[in-house]
């Protein structure tokens, strides 16, 4: 049995304004059509007709330390010879912080810019454009409008396939984001609960946190190459050569990213406050702090790709020394700062 949102007809035939219905399915086949009949009691929406897509693996670990030492061959091939064009010496203080600047802000600024198409990709989220349920349609307008409490354009509205409940916000710029929901967060939360969750992302993309977050990215990644490039011609010798040169950068910008990530962790903890009062603002601080004690009781470990998961609502489970490293802080931290 299910409960979900759905128009009914009246008796003369027009539809009434939507009602709680409940399907019951025959036993067997879950593709049986259902019987349905109203009821007071229904909670979850109808997500039988929603369009989600297919997320595409971006890679695992092998891929990504791959992927680490080949940007870093290229990076160092490119700048000695743009240097060699402009007739800068790479070993210069001014060249390296060029340098470092250039392709710390370079790469996350890329990444910023390519966000909502990473996103869409990784979690298979499809877009809403033309609904087809009410459902659908009642996601549009609720986005809408709490944006435009907001004073921001109405992001994208998306839902990707994923039993887990989350949400999460994503954009270059702040009137041209994407908020996407999961299928899981649409069956097994309240529809008030479902408002404050959305209402969580679009203070997000308000308070301009991707922008923000890509910003300290960019500058803690351009002290980790400016540094560990300064460290390594200290350390390595002429005779060393630059095969070692190189062994000796990729090792310090493991560490020194190892200690920069601890930093942006906990601007990322911040935000998620910041995101939680807005959403209180934009709905009504007992509704968030509902949504959060509904996330609360789910014990599934969320299955969000690493790509997006900084922006996901669900909290981390992290304990000890590994809570430094966590984008969220953890649910009951979240719900007393509201009840405060």
């Amino acid at each position: 049995m299910r409960a979900f949102w759905a128009d009914t007809r009246a008796p003369n035939g027009s539809y009434c304004a939507g009602s709680w219905v409940t399907r019951r399915y025959r036993s067997g086949s879950s593709s049986s059509q259902p019987d349905t009949t109203t009821t007071d009691t229904g909670r979850l929406m109808d997500t039988s007709d929603l369009n989600t897509g297919h997320p595409s693996k971006i890679g695992g670990f092998a891929t990504r330390i791959g992927l680490l030492v080949t940007t870093n061959i290229a990076v160092i091939a490119l700048f000695t010879f743009v240097a060699s064009i402009f007739g800068l010496d790479p070993q210069s203080i001014i060249g390296l912080t060029i340098f470092a600047a250039l392709f710390g802000f370079g790469g996350s600024l890329v990444s910023l810019a390519l966000s909502k198409k990473i996103a869409k990709r990784s979690t298979g989220a499809a877009v809403i454009e033309n609904p087809r349920s009410q459902t659908e349609q009642w996601l549009l307008d609720t986005v809408a409008r709490l944006a435009r409490d907001a004073g921001i354009d109405t992001p994208e509205v998306a839902i990707y396939d994923s039993p887990i409940p989350n949400a999460f916000a994503t954009g270059a710029k702040r009137n041209d984001a994407l908020v996407a929901v999961s299928i899981g967060l649409l069956r097994q939360m309240k529809v008030e609960e479902v408002e404050a969750v959305l209402a969580h992302e679009v203070a997000h993309v308000a308070n301009g946190d991707m922008v923000t977050l890509t910003l300290i990215q960019g500058v803690l990644n351009t002290f980790v190459i400016l540094i560990s490039r300064i460290i390594a011609n200290v350390v390595v010798s002429d005779r060393g050569g630059r095969g070692t040169y190189f062994i000796v950068v990729i090792v310090l910008q493991m560490i020194l990213g190892f200690f920069a990530s601890m930093i942006v962790a906990w601007f990322s903890r911040r935000r998620e406050f910041r995101a939680d009062a807005g959403s209180g603002q934009l709905t009504s601080n007992p509704q968030m702090v509902s949504a959060l004690q509904a996330l609360q009781r789910q014990h599934t470990e969320d299955t969000l790709p690493d790509e997006v998961a900084a922006f996901g609502i669900r909290s981390s489970t992290a304990t000890g020394v590994r809570k430094l490293f966590s984008s969220h802080p953890p649910l009951e931290e979240r719900i007393a700062a509201l009840q405060r």
